[in-house]
């Protein structure tokens, strides 16, 4: 693979990575603090960011190309 391809590809794979955080940390400011309000004693918001969170490592694994065949 050319040097310019792949360094396409790993500004393409930063970029993405990085609008996936961006929504995961805007949706938990968002419904952290709802959870604070509706129902204080049970933190659901947790489910959410574990959930998510998981897969969103995983992205960052492959955004880093961890996942990238050795030739």
């Amino acid at each position: 693979m050319p040097a310019v391809q792949t360094m396409s590809d790993a500004r393409r794979r930063r970029s993405h990575l990085l609008n996936h955080m961006i929504a995961y940390f805007a949706v938990l400011v968002v419904i952290t603090p709802i959870n604070a309000w509706l129902d204080p004693e049970t933190p659901w918001f947790l489910l959410l960011a574990v959930g998510w969170g998981a897969p969103l490592a995983v992205h960052t694994a492959w955004a880093m190309g961890l996942f990238d065949r050795k030739r």
